[in-house]
């Protein structure tokens, strides 16, 4: 009987540890500020990463970031290259048919970047071009609002390459997530002249019903675990506490 309970008190002790020294692997695109990119010490940063570390905290598990381009991020989740993607992937049907999503943790519009003044209607760029971010769901739109008007979609594998032909005019317009746009180049230096144009475009055939963090289809128990601790971080101030070091505004939305 002694030895029973002795082997019972390792048994528990052990699952303790391996509950204590389980890590989480997320999957990031760096190339997305103020969501991600790459602080002075070469490590991401962000609201996307912080995000992940006070889930992690949540579920009481290590956090591992991993850094990856945009365009690789599902290919490289399949692949078992990390358990899951949080880098502001919308939550799409189409995705859906790939991956697996917890529920929404932040929601915000796209909008186009032109000169300011600029006139953004579904004809208003025939001859032009405009460039969105490779694979996103801004291309998607773009390439069936105003690709089948005549203007040529431009896609970049990081959104700042686009800013950077959008400021040198080898593009007219940059369709991108509010939130970056404004962060990563109006407000900067480069962004002189330039403004958001037309309105704000949130259409869920197209934008998906927020981002939401995706897993590997059929990952169930992480899926769930995930939508948990998204709920604990929203109750005990978690998530506002990271919310307000990067917005003054109700990033989570309705």
């Amino acid at each position: 009987m002694k030895k029973a309970l002795i082997l019972a008190a390792m048994a528990m002790s052990a699952a303790a540890f391996s509950t204590q020294a389980e890590t989480v692997r997320f999957g990031i695109d760096g190339n997305y500020p103020p969501f991600a990119k790459q602080g002075a010490d070469g490590k991401l940063q962000g609201f996307d990463v912080d995000i992940a570390y006070a889930l992690c905290t949540a579920m009481k598990a290590t956090c591992e970031i991993v850094p990856q381009d945009w365009d690789g991020l599902i290919p490289a989740l399949n692949a078992n290259k990390f358990d899951a993607i949080l880098s502001s992937m919308s939550i799409t049907d189409e995705r859906k048919k790939a991956v697996d999503f917890s529920n929404k943790y932040y929601n915000t519009p796209s909008r186009m970047i032109a000169k300011a003044g600029t006139t953004v209607d579904q004809a208003a760029f025939k001859g032009k071009k405009i460039g969105v971010l490779r694979a996103s769901t801004q291309e998607k739109f773009a390439k069936d609002f105003w690709g089948k008007s005549g203007a040529t979609v431009v896609s970049y594998g990081k959104a700042p390459e686009g800013f950077l032909d959008l400021k040198s005019g080898r593009i007219d317009g940059m369709f991108v997530d509010s939130v970056v746009g404004e962060t990563d180049f109006l407000k900067s230096a480069q962004g002189k002249g330039f403004a958001f144009v037309g309105p704000e475009y949130s259409d869920s055939k197209y934008f998906g019903y927020g981002a939401g963090i995706a897993v590997k289809k059929g990952n169930t128990a992480l899926r769930e675990r995930l939508n948990q601790a998204i709920a604990q971080i929203r109750k005990d101030g978690s998530y506002k506490k990271v919310q307000d070091k990067y917005f003054n505004f109700n990033v989570y939305g309705n």
